[in-house]
């Protein structure tokens, strides 16, 4: 069989959301732990990604501190028992707040990894992940 040459496709991703209900971020108590966190790494911090690859070539902008696993506006809804299985320990629900703005839950991204084209927050969970890895994957 013929290698398929290399080519560029658009990929669409569209569904609808449900999130819970959430205060406003400035009504959470922990926000003071995710500040805290910011303040405290903020100097030596680099993008998760380009440390991983020990290439910082695709990083572009500012850095940004990324919820990695459960955002803060879908706290309210997470599911204590499958949260409890990766993470022990945070079955308390007076304890997922808190944890949602610790260390465990929180990654520096610059611009471009975090709310770029090929950010976590704009590409397929697959797509991000293949770009870790293969140079120049999406635009």
């Amino acid at each position: 069989m013929a290698e398929t040459p290399a080519h560029d496709q658009n990929t669409t991703h569209h569904y609808l959301m449900h999130y819970p209900p959430h205060p406003p971020r400035a009504d959470d108590p922990h926000y003071r732990d995710f500040e805290a966190f910011r303040r405290r790494t903020h100097a030596t911090a680099k993008c998760s990604i380009g440390e991983h690859r020990g290439d910082f070539s695709e990083c572009h902008g500012q850095l940004e501190l990324h919820h990695a696993h459960v955002e803060f506006s879908l706290q309210n809804g997470v599911d204590l028992a499958w949260l409890e299985k990766d993470y022990p320990g945070i079955s308390n629900p007076d304890e997922v707040g808190a944890w949602v703005e610790s260390a465990q839950n929180l990654m520096w991204l610059c611009e471009a990894h975090h709310r770029g084209h090929g950010g976590v927050h704009v590409a397929s969970a697959s797509d991000f992940e293949a770009a870790k890895y293969v140079r120049g994957l999406i635009s």
